[in-house]
């Protein structure tokens, strides 16, 4: 399906002749600050990034009619000199695990010794980037004769990937410190101007995937904590973003001047049912970042997969095809990641990823809170309370109607509506995102409920002792 003048939007690289670089420092200090963040420029920056990586993976139409696509180890694309040298970055970084061993012993937490690797990455930051990174963008000078180079907004994103030292616990929110490192490379002008998708799929490829293996190696090296996550009601443990781009992966072929679908596959791709058969998830991951991720988990947890990853084993029984769930995805990570308080808190801002309210942002409701469960208490004791709600009225991003309610009980999925009074509501994104008129059409859809109308497949055989199954809390 074509649309007339079509064009994908992209980061907008920033003019240094009038751009002031700053220390990024801490925003958000309590929950109500996540309504901030969704209306700021940075947060539209995050997104517009995400979107034009995920587009970039969607499988090609070429012009004879045959379809390109883009396993891991693809030999059709080709890596820039900026992608390879984040790969040496990497490799870098890997090798510093043998300096800092795992202690012996056995320990229920996070191996301390985790604290040792991360010192000398950070001792070795401004080495490593300036070994890494071109010059020409790592001291990029500021419009500010005075002020720092663009090394420092680049080291805290960096130094932001790898989990936490103090908690020795590694989650999605510094999985997202690193899409915003590779962001603001970008907003830098430090990619080629490829033909669109052409850079994109390097960096998904070549360093976003790279990145996950390390960081999953990692996890296990040191036995790292989940941070800030759900439990068994979370998507994953660790990470969310693989799953966006691997989905993409086996959705249906685009040509340039097409928009996203709604749903569909690629005539081959394997059933989302796959990722609780062993032998599948085996065979595709070392394809495909969706069941690369699936396959960690199955490196790491025993039992069942429906048994404990639940979300996961729900969204495997979508009927309509792996674009619909890419849609999902998108959406569950808008309002699972980047509207929650427990993980967004530590993303610092500052220039390239600025705390400044987008000029299309709508104003949120006086009373929203985010949507991001229980409420930081303020750092100034002597602050104001936040607002409070009705017993059991929940938070709501700023977009939400007022006469939307948020799940109570449970991480209801973001793009299920409910069907019976009091149920989960549909979070929707942003107006600074869906009302942009360069954004590809059709590829957000904020009414509109996305996987209510799919039943998920139910466990063989229920579960051993013969409960009813375990469902995600939007599943009927």
């Amino acid at each position: 399906m074509a649309a007339e003048g079509f064009s994908v939007r992209v980061l907008p690289a920033i003019d240094p002749a009038r751009h002031s670089f700053i220390e990024p420092g801490k925003k958000i200090h309590e929950g109500e600050d996540v309504s901030d963040f969704l209306c700021s420029k940075g947060y539209v920056d995050i997104m517009t990034f995400l979107l034009q990586l995920n587009r970039s993976m969607f499988p090609e139409k070429l012009p004879d009619g045959s379809v390109q696509t883009w396993p891991l180890n693809s030999d059709a694309v080709e890596y820039s000199a900026p992608v390879r040298q984040l790969q040496q970055l990497l490799s870098k970084l890997e090798a510093i695990i043998a300096e800092a061993p795992p202690d012996t012993g056995p320990r229920r937490f996070g191996n301390f010794s985790f604290r040792k690797w991360y010192q000398i990455v950070e001792s070795r930051a401004s080495t490593l980037l300036e070994e890494c990174l071109s010059s020409e963008i790592l001291k990029k000078p500021s419009s500010d004769t005075n002020g720092p180079t663009a090394e420092v907004e680049l080291k805290a994103y960096f130094l932001g990937s790898w989990g936490s030292a103090q908690r020795l616990d590694y989650g999605t929110g510094h999985e997202l410190s690193f899409l915003a490192f590779l962001a603001g490379i970008w907003k830098l002008g430090g990619f080629p101007k490829n033909a669109a998708g052409v850079e994109e799929r390097g960096l998904v490829l070549g360093v976003i995937q790279p990145y996950l293996e390390l960081v999953r190696t990692i996890i296990k090296t040191y036995t790292l904590e989940p941070a800030g996550s759900h439990g068994v009601w979370g998507l994953d443990d660790h990470s969310f973003i693989p799953y966006i781009f691997g989905s993409a992966q086996f959705a249906p072929a685009l040509g340039a001047s097409d928009k996203v679908p709604d749903e569909g596959s690629l005539p081959d791709a394997p059933d989302p049912t796959g990722v609780s058969k062993a032998s599948i998830v085996e065979r595709e991951r070392r394809d495909n970042l969706y069941f690369s991720a699936v396959g960690f988990i199955y490196d790491v947890k025993k039992g069942p997969f429906w048994e404990h990853s639940p979300m996961l084993y729900d969204i495997s029984g979508i009927r309509t095809g792996w674009a619909k769930i890419n849609k999902g995805m998108i959406k569950m990570y808008n309002a699972e990641v980047l509207s929650k308080f427990p993980v967004v808190q530590h993303f610092p801002f500052g220039s390239l990823f600025s705390w400044e309210r987008d000029p299309n942002a709508l104003p949120p409701p006086s009373t929203a809170h985010s949507s991001s469960g229980p409420q930081a208490r303020p750092q100034n004791p002597a602050a104001p309370a936040p607002t409070t709600q009705a017993p059991g009225a929940g938070t709501k991003a700023p977009w939400a109607s007022a006469s939307e309610s948020v799940p109570q009980g449970g991480t209801a999925a973001p793009w299920a509506t409910s069907r019976k009074p009091g149920g989960p509501s549909v979070s929707r994104m942003p107006p600074t995102l869906t009302n942009t008129s360069t954004l590809p059409p059709g590829l957000i859809t904020p009414t509109r409920a996305l996987w209510a109308s799919s039943q998920p497949s139910a466990a063989p055989g229920g579960s051993a002792e013969g409960n009813p199954v375990t469902k995600a809390p939007w599943a009927k």
